[in-house]
């Protein structure tokens, strides 16, 4: 009991109400993706927009948490790839990605408006995504993939493959630095890694499954996105068996974002008022005085 009296007494001072704030802005940046179709991490191509809002509010110089939604696209296609194996493949996929997040936001060093004007941080938290893998048809037309089952995802003969939900969940984590210009706004530019519980960011995940099973259940078009070597043309002819490898189930998907969030620093008691009058211009003030 002693002990953990102790521990509250000692984690007070985290949520005094001393210099809490509130921050509200926009975010654009790029966005990008790792996972079976994409083994780099930071890769050459495939790297694409992305813009959001966010919201924070801040107990103390040091901690607060984090509330934001951002809207962005990934993609990856195996004829990029460096690796042999990877190009003849073929798959590639496109997806965009609604997400919303929250977390806590930690700063290395208290900023604040009339003390230190920056500092370095580091942000955790959990957030759910919306994405629907695609690719282009040879015509050059949309194919969602989920609806073809290309990994045999709810046939009878393989109960171990459901079909998976285009809902997910992410853990996102990464950090930055925030620099205060003057009172009024921060500029933050930053990185975060969302870590996935899906594989199937990509459509790929498992192996192939018998080609002739699948165009039974299917049909054709699902065969036809499911394996996609024989559209080279060195291809001999050879459909893979079943269990063949397709993707790496031993990892789920990952995609990350980085950009750059300007926000508005507000006082969090009581001061909206006083914010108006200070900081926005005089004429516009002068209708609000009147």
């Amino acid at each position: 009991m002693k002990r953990f009296i102790l521990c509250i007494a000692l984690l007070m001072p985290l949520v005094s109400p001393a210099q809490q704030h509130h921050e509200f802005g926009l975010t654009a940046g790029v966005c990008s993706y790792y996972g079976d179709l994409q083994s780099d991490l930071f890769p050459d191509y495939g790297v694409k927009a992305m813009g959001g809002i966010m919201y924070k509010y801040f107990f103390n110089p040091h901690i607060g948490i984090r509330f934001g939604a951002a809207y962005g696209s990934v993609t990856a296609a195996d004829s990029l790839s460096d690796y042999v194996a990877k190009q003849e493949r073929n798959l590639s996929f496109a997806s965009d990605i609604l997400e919303f997040h929250g977390g806590f936001e930690f700063n290395l060093l208290p900023i604040e408006k009339d003390r230190i004007k920056f500092t370095p941080y580091a942000f955790v938290g959990i957030g759910v995504f919306r994405f629907n893998p695609y690719t282009q048809g040879v015509n050059g037309e949309k194919i969602y993939l989920r609806p073809l089952g290309t990994e045999g995802q709810n046939i009878p003969i393989y109960p171990d493959r459901k079909e998976y939900k285009l809902t997910s969940v992410s853990f996102p984590v990464g950090g930055g630095i925030k620099f205060l210009l003057g009172k009024t706004f921060m500029v933050t530019p930053e990185i975060g890694f969302r870590y996935t519980n899906t594989d199937y960011l990509d459509d790929v995940s498992k192996s192939y499954v018998d080609f002739q099973v699948l165009k039974e259940y299917r049909g054709q078009h699902a065969v036809d996105y499911a394996f996609r070597t024989d559209e080279l043309q060195n291809w001999d002819g050879n459909y893979p068996t079943y269990q063949g490898q397709r993707g790496d189930s031993k990892s789920n998907d990952l995609y990350w974002m980085a950009g750059l969030t300007v926000t508005v620093y507000l006082d969090a008691v009581g001061n909206m008022f006083d914010y108006w009058q200070t900081n926005c211009p005089a004429f516009l003030r002068s209708g609000r005085t009147r």
